[in-house]
């Protein structure tokens, strides 16, 4: 088996890096292509893949082609891609709102799944949505699942539009996280914390937290109750994020997320 990833960029590299480094593929079966000249330099200083500057060198070579570019370069890369793939290749997107849909009839071929990763994924903790088209067999569903799973773990959804509303939850979940850290970061820095152990409290703060959620049965507002007893400090806290309104707001980010991720796709594929 040959894997093509199209793209080097943050994502793009993090599934050529964790797949190469996998079991999956023998010595130079991965090849990565990206039309950035100073890119296809840099990477050609790494030793565990092919790199390629011209899509026509590679993609015939190749039985998966993970697509790992930006949606507006959609229309200019499947123009470029159409002529060069042929019906018995799979196609996995990364592409946010590209429907599975829209790539068959660019493409001209069935064998197409669309995922949702997220940042993690660079350091082997991402997470990865994904749904397939129909003519995508269970045995290559399987091969494609642990493909997205060398970055982390992945997820099958029935829907497309449940891959749309991952975005809002896991896709652009870490920036929330980050939103809520730097905030925190600042609040330390204000206290008089200096910036090292600042970033301490609130990372390790983080960590221990998301430890606590995922080895017991604890909901996280049971979490927040055995933590915040009445009249304390961490219920002082949590009293001025429900005044300020704070759970609606995450809520209301999250599906302005969601409905992005539909707007692309209608911007996509029209």
């Amino acid at each position: 088996m040959k894997v093509l990833v199209i793209g080097a960029g943050n994502m793009g590299l993090a599934y050529a890096e964790a797949i190469a480094k996998s079991d999956m593929l023998k010595d130079r079966d991965l090849m990565i292509s990206d039309n950035a000249p100073e890119k296809t330099k840099e990477l050609r200083k790494k030793s565990h893949f092919d790199v390629y500057d011209h899509l026509r060198d590679c993609v015939s070579k190749a039985d998966i082609i993970f697509i790992a570019v930006k949606p507006y370069h959609t229309e200019a890369l499947f123009d470029s891609l159409q002529p060069l793939v042929d019906e018995g290749q799979i196609v996995i997107s990364i592409m946010a709102g590209v429907t599975i849909e829209y790539m068959q009839e660019k493409l001209n071929l069935r064998k197409v799944v669309r995922a949702m990763p997220n940042l993690p994924a660079q350091v082997g903790k991402g997470l990865t949505s994904f749904t397939a088209a129909e003519e995508v067999s269970r045995l290559e569903l399987s091969t494609v699942e642990s493909l997205l799973d060398t970055t982390g773990r992945s997820v099958r959804l029935d829907t497309e539009n449940d891959v749309d509303a991952s975005t809002g939850i896991s896709g652009s979940g870490p920036a929330y996280v980050f939103y809520f850290m730097q905030s925190m970061l600042e609040a330390a820095e204000k206290m008089g914390f200096s910036d090292h152990d600042a970033k301490v409290l609130v990372s390790t703060t983080f960590e221990g937290a998301v430890e606590l959620f995922k080895k017991n049965n604890l909901t996280p507002a049971k979490w927040m109750d055995r933590v915040a007893s009445k009249g304390g400090t961490t219920r002082a806290a949590l009293d001025s994020m429900e005044d300020n309104n704070v759970k609606e707001r995450i809520k209301e980010a999250a599906y302005a997320a969601f409905n992005r991720a539909v707007e692309l796709g209608k911007e996509s594929n029209s």
